[in-house]
């Protein structure tokens, strides 16, 4: 589908790839979409390292600004408030260079007041992306002083946006939950179909390869897998990789030792985007015993290339991965119900296969970039009064 004629977008993210992780891939995606049915796309996101201030990605025109963010996979409070001042200033002004028709800004905070301050200062519409913990209720034990502090703001760049959008019905029913005086959409999140295939045949010979990527925090439920595997430390026919970064990470690589599962587990650390394609098409299973999620594209990833997912029954897992069809779902934090799913796709090469085959065409049909870039293009037209492609 090809634009009627150049409408100009201005994405705004404090991530975005090779920094960040969930939402600064779905900025990407359909940034990298959008310009390539020929709208004018201009991304203002964080510097960080080494990184061009100044780049064409493919299309996007990205501008980053110093917020002071000394790793690619997490960002502190203080950064990522030294972004928000930042941007107010700059946004008006890129704004006004690049004559932005609407805007489009993921996460609530710390870049939904950015939004906020365009429609007031210029009278550009945007369009809000919730991700997973910018909503109140999000990860409760965790971030529920975070919530209960930001909860005004929140609200308020909630009821000034022209559309409010959750990337999983789990999250809009939080965000509902939270303002129900404000309409919540729905657009999923996506997948790079193109970037990661699935096998053509199963893995009927040598260890089983198990898959996690994310961030190593306790909303993941690392420390139930490793419980699990424990086991199953005297067999020879598995092997996990976890690829991530976080807090945890020295206590769950203590733990693996302490449950005398270190020959079977491969801690490889953060990865760029760049570097995912091979981990996934190196994998069998992909593994998710979250006890929160938004929608995460790790798994939407992992299913594209071909992987079933054992994952929590948890809003954003249990409404794409369907329970023996294209993988199999546990309750949470239930060890012994995720040994027995590991046992069943160890046991039967060929049913994982089939699980995999079905989650593939899963993505295929409900999760791409295309879909989630067509839903967001028709919201940025409509916002900006321009004719709906």
């Amino acid at each position: 589908m090809t634009l009627p004629k150049p409408p100009r977008f201005l994405l705004i993210n404090y991530e975005y790839p090779p920094v960040g992780g969930g939402g600064g891939n779905a900025t990407q995606q359909i940034g990298r979409i959008l310009a390539a049915r020929g709208a004018k796309v201009t991304v203002l996101t964080a510097a960080q390292g080494g990184l061009p201030r100044r780049e064409n990605d493919r299309g996007v025109q990205l501008y980053r600004i110093w917020a002071a963010r000394r790793r690619p996979d997490r960002c502190s409070v203080f950064e990522m408030l030294i972004f928000l001042t930042h941007a107010l200033i700059a946004a008006p002004r890129l704004a006004r260079q690049v004559k932005a028709d609407a805007a489009l800004v993921f996460f609530s905070l710390p870049t939904g007041p950015v939004g906020w301050w365009l429609k007031r200062r210029l009278g550009l519409p945007y369009v809000l992306s919730l991700q997973g913990g910018d909503v109140p209720g999000f990860m409760r034990e965790e971030l529920a002083f975070y919530h209960r502090l930001s909860g005004p703001v929140i609200t308020r760049v909630w009821q000034n946006a022209y559309a409010v959008i959750a990337n999983s019905k789990g999250l809009a029913d939080l965000a509902r939950a939270h303002s129900p005086d404000v309409g919540i959409g729905i657009i999923p999140a996506g997948a790079d179909l193109d970037s990661v295939k699935p096998p053509t045949v199963p893995t009927l010979e040598g260890p089983l390869h198990l898959l996690f990527v994310g961030r190593l925090v306790s909303q993941k439920g690392l420390d139930v897998l490793l419980r699990a595997l424990s086991s199953l430390k005297d067999e020879k026919n598995w092997l996990l990789t976890i690829a991530g970064e976080g807090p945890l990470k020295d206590e769950l690589a203590r733990a693996a030792q302490g449950l005398r599962l270190t020959e079977h587990i491969n801690f490889r650390g953060w990865l760029e985007r760049d570097h995912l394609p091979a981990v996934y098409r190196d994998a069998d299973v992909f593994v998710l015993p979250s006890r929160d999620e938004g929608m995460p594209n790790a798994m939407l990833e992992a299913m594209a290339a071909g992987l079933p997912v054992i994952g929590s029954r948890v809003a954003g897992i249990d409404e794409v991965v369907i329970d023996n069809e294209t993988g199999l779902l546990l309750p949470v934090d239930d060890a012994d119900a995720l040994t027995i799913a590991l046992k069943t796709v160890i046991a039967d090469r060929n049913k994982t296969f089939a699980l995999g085959q079905a989650a593939r065409k899963r993505v295929e049909d409900h999760y791409s970039w295309d879909l989630a870039a067509s839903a967001y293009v028709e919201l940025l037209s409509d916002a900006a009064g321009l004719e709906t492609p």
